[in-house]
């Protein structure tokens, strides 16, 4: 290509996709063994505005799509308010743990749903675009780390009698600066991880396939999340959930069915990503002008699951260890995922929801990745761009446009009704996460720090105070936006995934050993917890200062601090950790064994055989403050 022409006409590539690529409805899709794949130029003009936003808007613009919209809003409203008439939402019990009567079914669903938000279709499609499918790790991992959750985790919480995680930790290992800090390290991380990247995610969709105002459109979804969270509880979430769920899955495997096609099956898919690079790879920028190769071919090991130890950007040994530790927090002590098994009506229903969710977790290799991998294939100069300012003009963002892969695939190859049906499946993927953190966070502020402010507080107060936090978090969500959209990184999921390893291996760590080694004390558990806080913003702080950067303007921070993998780094915070609170404890005076018993896990657990568990929800409000 010209250097001197970066931006080629549409005239001469016109007469390259005669030689190189399949006209289809004006634009080429076509894929060429040597590497000249040829995108929608129109889309890169002088203009240098937002592509096709107009033709974006028309696209929506029809009956067939409004009125499938229309119909998932009323089934998901009908489904909410269903269930405030059906479960009591007067007690503590009811409202933040649904009674207790959830049968295994929506339990499993509300599990997978809680998990698979508007992040998951933008960031793991968009890392699938851009890597391969070696994220698809992320994802199989959990089938593993769930049944953990539902086998050894679930039994102990129901044992101590607890509703959230820090409960459990007082429980455990008495004081309150444990509780305290696994609360407000628990607000924190699902304000500014869960809340940003559901949002930002949300964002990317809304505008590539609406071309709405961003900001008017997230806030009315987060007012209707907000208004079925508060007035139905966790019933509502996790009925809504499971409609969800099918909604969710329904309309990824349509738009999969439709990609494949489009790629020429399984086979095109895996013959044709390898040479899916731009045709732009030349920069006006003289700072950027040289691009290597390697910034814009996809990797050679693309194909591969588990890649280098030490060349592999998701090295193997880091897949299955760093991250089973990242996911262990997540999925066995995060209290988004926890409540929902809290809710099961016995330990049986529990334990097939927890697999009902393994199996799911199955899917999105195929839902997500490989649609991702597909983007790349059909657009490759706007989902593989590498040109600062070519992706500046198509997502709004330098470092890269790999996040718009999913919305890409629906705007593009959905026809109208089903368009409307993968917006509905979008939307119900952000309201689901959106809800799910927003009860979550009203029952940690309400039981683990309001109740500390207020030990006297009633039924109706706390539930009142549960309410007002959702309130809260969506007024702090709104004011977040600006700061997600200007910081937009070029992978989303990796984003979630480094942020998640520099602060959760010591929770992970601390809660392993309290639940399998009864000398572990409180000052070992509570020195462990700062001391892996400290290590882990050691590594966070000068990243996100320097910036992680791109393969095209690379990050200045220093290699001694940056340049080890973030689930490596996993690994050792996870280890120091441990060993720390293993070492305070030994050298301090242990906890008697009978204050300590009930947060164990001892292998008899009876809760199976105990019958519904409804019956003891009352029980487990604490009428005092902890300590």
């Amino acid at each position: 290509m010209d250097s001197q022409r970066p931006f080629q006409l549409k005239e001469e590539l016109t007469a390259k996709e005669n030689m190189c690529g399949q006209e289809t409805k004006g634009e080429s899709r076509g894929w060429c063994p040597e590497g000249q794949i040829l995108g929608r130029m129109e889309e890169h003009t002088e203009a240098g505005s937002a592509p096709g936003l107009g033709e974006q808007r028309a696209l929506i613009d029809n009956p067939a799509d409004i009125l499938v919209i229309a119909a998932y809003f009323l089934l998901v409203i009908g489904v909410g308010l269903w269930s405030m008439c059906r479960t009591n939402r007067g007690t503590v019990g009811g409202y933040f743990l649904a009674g207790r009567s959830m049968a295994w079914w929506p339990v499993g669903a509300s599990l997978f749903a809680s998990n698979i938000g508007s992040g998951h279709f933008v960031g793991l499609a968009g890392t699938g675009a851009a890597s391969g499918l070696a994220v698809a790790g992320f994802e199989w991992n959990a089938l593993f780390v769930v049944l953990l959750l539902g086998w050894l985790f679930v039994p102990v919480y129901l044992t101590a009698g607890v509703i959230t995680m820090p409960q459990y930790l007082r429980k455990r290992f008495g004081g309150r600066r444990i509780r305290l800090y696994l609360s407000v390290l628990s607000l924190f991380l699902y304000i500014f991880t869960k809340i940003s990247v559901d949002m930002f995610s949300g964002a990317v969709f809304i505008q590539q396939a609406l071309g709405w105002n961003i900001y008017a459109s997230v806030i009315a979804l987060l007012v209707i999340t907000m208004i079925y969270t508060v007035t139905g509880g966790l019933a509502a979430l996790m009925y809504t959930d499971t409609v969800q769920t099918f909604v969710i899955l329904a309309g990824a495997f349509v738009l999969m069915g439709y990609a494949f096609r489009e790629v020429g099956g399984y086979s095109g898919l895996f013959d044709k990503y390898l040479g899916a690079m731009t045709s732009l790879t030349v920069s006006e920028d003289p700072a950027v002008a040289n691009i290597s190769s390697s910034c814009y071919r996809p990797r050679p090991d693309s194909y591969h699951l588990l890649r280098d130890p030490v060349t592999g950007d998701l090295p193997w040994p880091a897949l299955l260890l760093g991250l089973t530790i990242v996911s262990s927090w997540y999925w066995c002590s995060d209290q988004v995922i926890v409540q929902r098994c809290l809710a099961g009506k016995n330990l049986t229903h529990i334990k097939a929801g927890c697999i009902l969710c393994g199996y799911l977790k199955l899917m999105p290799m195929f839902l997500m990745v490989m649609p991702g991998m597909i983007s790349r294939i059909l657009y490759p100069d706007d989902v593989a761009c590498v040109v600062p300012e070519v992706c500046k003009r198509v997502c709004g963002t330098e470092v890269g446009c790999s996040n718009i892969a999913y919305p890409r695939l629906v705007v593009k190859l959905m026809p109208n009704g089903l368009r409307g049906l993968m917006l509905a499946v979008m939307l119900a993927a952000l309201m689901s996460s959106l809800a799910s953190i927003f009860n979550s966070s009203s029952t940690l502020f309400t039981m683990d720090i309001y109740t500390r402010l207020r030990p006297r507080a009633g039924d109706r107060e706390l539930l009142l105070v549960g309410r007002l936090w959702v309130v809260f978090i969506v007024a702090v969500s709104v004011a977040w936006l600006p700061v997600v959209q200007a910081a937009q990184g070029g992978q989303l999921f990796d984003y979630i995934q480094s942020v998640s390893s520099y602060l959760a291996p010591p929770v992970s760590a601390v809660f392993v050993l309290a639940l399998f080694v009864p000398r572990v004390n409180e000052k070992g558990a509570f020195w462990g917890l700062i001391g892996g806080l400290l290590m882990g913003l050691a590594r966070l702080v000068p990243e996100f200062s320097f910036g992680s950067g791109s393969c095209v303007r690379p990050s200045a921070c220093p290699a001694l601090l940056c340049r080890v993998h973030y689930l490596y780094f996993a690994i050792v915070l996870f280890v120091c950790s441990g060993l720390l609170t293993l070492v305070v404890s030994l050298r301090t005076p242990p906890i008697p064994r009978k204050h300590v018993s009930a947060g164990l896990w001892t292998g008899h657990q009876t809760w199976a055989a105990a019958g519904p568990l409804h019956q003891q929800s009352a029980s487990l409000l604490p009428r005092t403050p902890s300590g």
